[in-house]
């Protein structure tokens, strides 16, 4: 991964944020990794279901981000332990939630970033909802796949090409 760091990303777009190159609402906190990560985006919209969260994590990330449009509910959790340690062990750089984890205590030493926007214990349900690929919203931000999406202590821009 390459060294980073989305202040300086940012610099050159103070006059010009365009729907190219976003910066995420500072709504979200760190429960994985605390190291910046990188990648290009996959994404997932799905709403107090996680089934297709967890069918994309199943898969081999090749350092990419996960970024789950899961409409901000705070009632129930779309990535637990059992899914963090699977982005993990597949090669998955960072998953953004726009919702709820839950297991922090077990995402805590995952070598994966994941940002969420709180911790609840509630499980979800698994209906089988949910669309994968498909551009998202997330705290009113569009996200497309196949995006690149940079976090670190700062915050997290999304930029519709690699910027290092």
């Amino acid at each position: 991964m390459s060294t980073f760091s989305t202040c300086d990303l940012c610099d050159p777009h103070r006059d010009t944020v365009t729907p190219d190159f976003v910066v995420l609402p500072p709504v979200f906190r760190d429960f994985g990794s605390p190291a910046p990560f990188c990648g290009q985006v996959v994404t997932v919209r799905c709403y107090e279901d996680n089934t297709s969260v967890r069918a994309v994590l199943e898969t081999e990330g090749h350092g990419r981000v996960l970024v789950v449009a899961g409409g901000g509910s705070l009632r129930t959790a779309l990535v637990g332990g059992n899914i963090g340690q699977l982005a993990a062990r597949n090669h998955w750089a960072g998953v953004v939630v726009d919702g709820c984890v839950r297991d922090v205590a077990e995402l805590a030493p995952l070598p994966v970033g994941i940002r969420a926007l709180g911790s609840m214990p509630m499980p979800p349900r698994k209906n089988h909802a949910g669309l994968v690929d498909v551009p998202v919203h997330v705290q009113g931000v569009l996200v497309r796949p196949g995006s690149w999406l940079y976090a670190d202590a700062d915050g997290m821009v999304v930029s519709d090409t690699p910027l290092t």
